[in-house]
């Protein structure tokens, strides 16, 4: 005993054992874990994978002898959904709580190659809440709820023939993620010639494709010799069932058909009670292996992240070393990419200003050529307004000429003729004179008479 525990802690090698002179009582240290983890309570979390319609929820609710109530599920689902629901069961003082993770559309969709990729999204979102709980400053694993998975129920469909693409597929993706057993959904629905036969044949296909599937422990003496023979009856072939059939003075859970009754709690029927058995007898070691395949998650992802133990010289590293020096990295990382975003950001606004210099130079250009036009503009408008106020002042000038030669025209009779051959070319000022002339004479002619009468209208 003491040559195996110092295999199993090899830095406890140089210890010495020594015996005591009499009782200390730390024996009751089994007796203080058992009262704690019984006040405590268990956790268990069960992956149902199989076609819908398969009998997954039957299954659990013969397998826990409770009826958990389940929504049926739809055949038209265009990706694989999973449904989580979590119960408290309680037997004598022993408190479970048990998880049970249900896929809902599982092959039903015509390209079944990804239906694997939720499943294993799902797996690896637990082990990654645990991953974060586990790295907080302050944590409480304690009263953590557990969500990761600690076995997985594969529903083989009972052809009889062999495994469809899609198990090969999903179970060689979840193999090194949890536990997997197999099992034949629906049983009863072949000759037990052909299960014997379909078990092996199914067998055979998963070790020929190197499929891991989980083998009851045999180190353990008390229990070696049953789970011996147990990983003989894999896959186990269930058939699941709440109803009761009364047989004899017996109400027992059987399914009923015409041929027959198929009793679920009977093993020369079904392998339920087995897998019953099996669950409970080798619950903490589903749950053992679970860690393990969290400590393989949780190293990958830390060396993702650049935690190491070792460091380059073959020296062990603390993680407060991993940490500074990640640290740095990403301060020299922030700098690097801080002075490129400021050369980026210098460089487009000396491309911008150089654009903005072009523009006013532009803007410039056009403004002295606008001015030189409106010089030009004003010369012109300059030299007609100096043509207009010449022809302004002419007109003024032959106005004041016409008003002085008005008294001299008669008003009688309008002179038509010339008196010499010499002014003719004054003929055309002349008539426009005269016409003047006999417009403002008529005018006051007018106006003279009209006075006229209005003076004799008031002498009468």
């Amino acid at each position: 005993m003491a040559a195996s525990d110092a295999g199993r802690h090899p830095q406890n090698v140089g210890c010495r054992t020594l015996s005591l002179s009499a009782h200390v009582g730390f024996d009751s240290l089994p007796d203080q874990l058992i009262r704690k983890s019984i006040k405590h309570g268990f956790c268990f979390n069960v992956l149902c994978i199989g076609e819908t319609g398969i009998g997954k929820s039957a299954l659990m609710s013969s397998l826990f002898n409770t009826n958990f109530e389940d929504c049926p599920s739809t055949h038209f689902l265009s990706s694989v959904r999973l449904r989580a629901q979590t119960y408290e069961l309680q037997e004598s003082n022993v408190l479970l709580k048990l998880t049970i993770v249900k896929t809902v559309g599982f092959g039903d969709q015509v390209n079944k190659a990804d239906s694997y990729q939720p499943i294993v999204d799902y797996i690896d979102a637990q082990f990654e809440a645990y991953l974060e709980e586990e790295l907080k400053v302050i944590r409480s694993l304690f009263s953590y709820h557990d969500t990761r998975i600690h076995v997985c129920l594969y529903f083989i469909s009972p052809t009889g023939r062999s495994l469809k693409t899609i198990d090969l597929l999903t179970m060689r993706n979840l193999d090194s993620k949890v536990n997997i057993i197999p099992v034949i959904g629906k049983a009863d629905s072949i000759s037990k010639s052909e299960l014997q036969e379909f078990k092996k044949k199914i067998m055979s296909e998963l070790v020929s494709n190197g499929i891991r599937i989980y083998q009851f422990p045999t180190d353990d003496e008390t229990i070696s010799e049953i789970n011996t023979m147990t990983n003989g009856y894999l896959p186990f072939a269930v058939v699941g069932s709440m109803e009761k059939v009364k047989i004899g003075n017996k109400m027992v859970r059987a399914r009923q058909y015409p041929w027959g009754i198929v009793k679920v709690e009977n093993e020369s029927h079904c392998d339920t009670i087995k897998l019953r058995r099996m669950l409970c007898t080798n619950m903490e070691d589903l749950r053992e292996k679970t860690r393990a395949y969290y400590e393989s998650y949780r190293r990958c992802r830390l060396e993702k992240l650049g935690c190491r133990d070792i460091g380059p010289k073959n020296k062990s590293i603390s993680l407060q070393e991993v940490i500074e020096a990640k640290r740095l990295e990403f301060c020299l990382e922030m700098e690097r990419k801080e002075e490129e975003i400021k050369q980026r950001i210098v460089q487009k606004v000396n491309e911008k200003a150089a654009v903005l210099e072009e523009a006013e130079q532009q803007v410039l250009t056009k403004f002295e050529c606008l001015t030189l036009m409106h010089q030009e503009e004003e010369l012109k408008l300059g030299k007609k307004k100096k043509l207009l106020e010449n022809e302004i002042a002419q007109f003024t000038e032959k106005k004041a000429i016409a008003e002085l030669i008005q008294p001299q025209v008669s008003i009688s009779t309008p002179v038509v003729s010339l008196k010499t051959q010499g002014l003719q070319k004054n003929q055309d000022v002349q008539l426009e004179v005269q016409c003047f002339h006999v417009r403002d004479e008529g005018t006051m002619n007018v106006g003279e008479q009209s006075k006229r009468e209005s003076e004799k209208e008031e002498l009468e």
